[in-house]
């Protein structure tokens, strides 16, 4: 029978098949429309509180508990407003404070340089480990690493310069700090742990050796020299290694775009 303007529309919704996924709701429009709204109006007020309470509030950073103190809040990675340090020599992070949040910062910033692929470069990783290292340790460490980043250099297929001699593939190594912990602390010496994960491969059409992902706690000894925190020991250990994701794993082309068009890090509280 011909539906009138008279007759209101029916519609009949049958039973899924059983394992079909099931249908979201479909959202109301207007109710949508307010819902956002809503939310601009509740991000402009915050907005809004937020700069009459820094405007009354002078320097000092509210802590993240939002006691007002400006004691940083429990959580070992939360940011305190310190001033970032400053970039030296070859990148690296220099000038932590004599803090514990100064020990966290080099922990994080001495695992990535040390975990990056400057280090299959002879002179480059002699300069961070002549940096990052203390003085009475330099000449040990240099040896070791010298023979460690050879033997990964010739599974890798590398030059002296840490770069692949099939100019096809692009060599990836970078290590990115999760989180930090301190496990003691004195203003003169500090254990702080490090979780990251890293990327370790080559990258390109062909490779026999794609880029990897692994997780890993590094755990390094500070001493405080010079002005600075400086490493007199480290340790590994592998994970805590989180699930894998659902997403499929991208291709060895993006991967080598990404690679060459997002830089590093720096981390710093």
């Amino acid at each position: 029978m011909p539906v009138t303007d008279d007759q209101p529309n029916t519609r009949t919704r049958l039973p899924a098949e059983p394992g079909a996924p099931a249908v979201p709701p479909r959202a109301h429009p207007v109710r949508s429309l307010l819902t956002v709204i809503g939310v601009v109006v509740l991000l402009l007020g915050a907005v809004a509180v937020a700069g009459r309470l820094d405007g009354q509030g002078g320097d000092t950073p509210a802590s993240a508990d939002g006691d007002g103190s400006g004691t940083p809040a429990t959580n070992p990675t939360a940011p305190t407003g310190t001033a970032p340090v400053a970039a030296g020599a070859d990148g690296i992070a220099v000038g932590h404070p004599q803090t514990e949040q100064g020990a966290q910062s080099a922990a994080a910033n001495y695992v990535v340089a040390l975990g990056s692929d400057r280090m299959f470069a002879t002179d480059t990783r002699h300069a961070i480990v002549v940096a990052l290292t203390a003085p009475e340790q330099v000449d040990d460490w240099q040896a070791r690493l010298d023979d460690t980043y050879a033997a990964l250099a010739s599974q890798y297929g590398l030059d002296d310069q840490g770069a692949s001699t099939d100019e096809d593939l692009t060599f990836v190594c970078r290590t990115i700090p999760v989180g930090t912990r301190v496990e003691e602390y004195t203003p003169e010496r500090a254990v702080v742990s490090v979780w990251n994960t890293g990327l370790i491969g080559l990258a390109g059409e062909g490779s026999t050796q794609p880029v990897t992902e692994s997780w890993a706690t590094t755990t390094l000894t500070l001493e405080w020299q010079g002005g600075d925190w400086l490493i007199s020991d480290q340790r590994q250990e592998e994970g805590p290694v989180p699930i894998s994701g659902i997403q499929p794993a991208s291709g060895a082309e993006e991967i080598a775009e990404a690679i060459s068009e997002f830089g590093g890090f720096s981390y710093a509280r």
